[in-house]
């Protein structure tokens, strides 16, 4: 068995030492009771949680994991892996990037678990790996406005202030799961691009359901939409689809699969034979992103994930 210890994740959005991981002053105890179980401790884990802005938290949580292992090993416990957890930021634009995480835990792990300890590092990179690999549209299928009833509130002309509601095929239930359980505000991307003429208005999203949580999105300024209209939102990709809830029978959402050019053309090469590369180019054809530079580029190809709508 690994054993979870808690961890200061007082800062995360996602807090799951609430409810997941043992303190320090109950380690311990619990080895000891896993060795008179004949129960074999080989490691511990521990997650910070989704959403960490200070990563001096991985570095304390990996000294405490440190303890632990002195703990096990003086019990007689084979102690060999260390899991990191996850939660790591997978979005250019995140308050805490990546790179800045993973000094702070090579420096940590150089200290306490020295390359050459015998102790087996993990991590958990789900989140970090598909965040920005999704890109989610949706369709307005409602909308109304409403009054904002506040008393000596007035526009110039006179007329009492007003927000739109609109209504979107998906809410927090379903795709938008991330805003009850990460604390997100989606910004929404506009398919139809506004004139900087056009006004914008006091706006809300709103999810399908009956229900006054399934709030996608408020404070929103947005120019006047129509139902039909299509909002787009990116970083879409952690728990999102896999997640989401089928509600009074909602269909499931439509998964379209597309690829950079450059990359298409590198990856076509090694994963076709050769003799076989003139039949596939009119059997398969990659949709093109829009920003796409071959007959620029002077670099090799980036090998980058597929974006998914």
């Amino acid at each position: 068995m690994v054993l979870c210890i808690a961890t200061d994740d007082s800062h995360s959005l996602s807090r799951l030492s609430l409810k997941f991981g043992a303190s320090l002053k109950s380690c311990r105890h619990l080895l000891e009771n896993a060795k008179r179980s004949h129960v074999e401790v080989v490691g511990v884990s521990f997650h910070i949680g989704s959403g960490c802005p200070n990563p001096q938290a991985y570095a304390q949580s990996i000294a405490d994991a440190r303890l632990v292992f002195e703990m096990g090993t003086e019990l007689g416990h084979r102690m060999h892996i260390l899991d990191l957890g996850g939660g790591f930021p997978g979005m250019e634009g995140d308050k805490m990037r990546f790179e800045e995480i993973a000094s702070v835990i090579n420096s940590a792990l150089d200290l306490y678990f020295p390359e050459g300890c015998g102790v087996d590092i993990l991590a958990e990179l789900g989140r970090y790996y598909v965040t920005s690999a999704f890109t989610v549209a949706v369709s307005i299928i409602a909308k109304k406005e409403v009054l904002l009833d506040q008393p000596g509130r007035e526009e110039e002309n006179g007329s009492t202030p007003k927000t739109i509601v609109y209504h979107l095929d998906e809410g927090v239930y379903g795709i938008f799961n991330s805003v009850l359980f990460d604390n997100i505000c989606p910004t929404p991307i506009l398919q139809k691009k506004s004139s900087s003429e056009q006004p914008l208005h006091s706006s809300s999203l709103w999810g399908p359901a009956v229900d006054g949580c399934d709030r996608v999105a408020e404070g929103l300024w947005l120019p006047q939409l129509h139902v039909g209209d299509w909002l787009v939102f990116d970083n879409m990709g952690a728990y999102t689809v896999g997640t989401g809830s089928l509600l009074g029978g909602t269909q499931a959402c439509r998964i379209t699969y597309a690829m950079s050019r450059v990359a298409w053309e590198a990856l076509r090469g090694q994963l076709l034979p050769a003799e076989q590369d003139e039949d596939a180019e009119g059997v398969c054809k990659p949709l093109s992103c829009g920003w796409e530079i071959t007959d620029t580029l002077c670099v090799g190809p980036v090998f980058t994930p597929a974006s998914i709508m």
